[in-house]
């Protein structure tokens, strides 16, 4: 996916000649801490609320034009540029321009986070395996033959650095079942560190079942 693909069209812009007053009230209205400003010449900047609200009232934003932020993404690069340009920043938003630097418009983190999480399929029902592995041994066939060997199917996978062991490696598996205690054994079996699991036992279901049976004896 490239970043022309999230483009939120919908976020105001300033110009030069614009009071500060017309910022102030942009702010307030869309709930955002930067605005772009764009002139003849297509995007100059971002302009940050912080700045707008210590200038004075008399003010224009070509009187802030020293403070423009000069952050901006072309539309053909990718969506983990964007997350690179996010996390660097401290942005609300990310212009957007072309590679003759036009401004198409914005991405939103709002937005952003939403498609992370439609790609790690966070509303879809299953369970959530953490794993470590040593590097060495770390094989993403392997993992998703112990899984789909279980019956189950991998939604999405996440690798991660190891916190305090660089020949470790962390693993996020979203699988398509809820239960994985049969999952977890085979795992374990063979000598995966199980960190965390997220998911609904057998034991947990017995539960459930003998709960719902109480309430329907007492609603008898």
């Amino acid at each position: 996916m490239i970043v022309g693909d999230l483009i939120h069209n919908e976020i105001p812009t300033l110009q030069l000649l614009d009071h500060v007053s017309t910022a102030l009230n942009f702010f307030d209205d869309y709930k955002l801490t930067q605005i772009p400003v764009i002139g003849s010449e297509g995007f100059l900047g971002l302009i940050d609320e912080e700045i707008v609200l210590n200038a004075a009232m008399n003010s224009h934003i070509e009187d802030l034009k020293k403070h423009l932020i000069k952050t901006q993404i072309n539309e053909e690069q990718n969506f983990f540029d964007a997350l690179r340009f996010f996390r660097e920043g401290s942005l609300c938003i990310l212009p957007v321009t072309d590679k003759n630097n036009r401004y198409i418009g914005c991405v939103h983190e709002r937005d952003l986070l939403q498609k992370i999480c439609e790609w790690l399929k966070v509303s879809e029902p299953g369970g959530t395996l953490h794993i470590e592995v040593s590097m060495r041994d770390y094989s993403l066939a392997q993992i998703a033959q112990i899984v789909e060997g279980n019956g189950a199917k991998i939604l999405n996978s996440l690798c991660l650095p190891h916190p305090t062991n660089s020949k470790m490696i962390e693993v996020l598996i979203k699988i398509n079942q809820e239960e994985l205690s049969g999952i977890i054994q085979t795992f374990e079996r063979y000598e995966y560190q199980i960190v965390g699991s997220f998911h609904k036992s057998i034991y947990d279901k017995g539960l459930e079942d003998r709960f719902n049976s109480f309430i329907r004896y007492l609603n008898t």
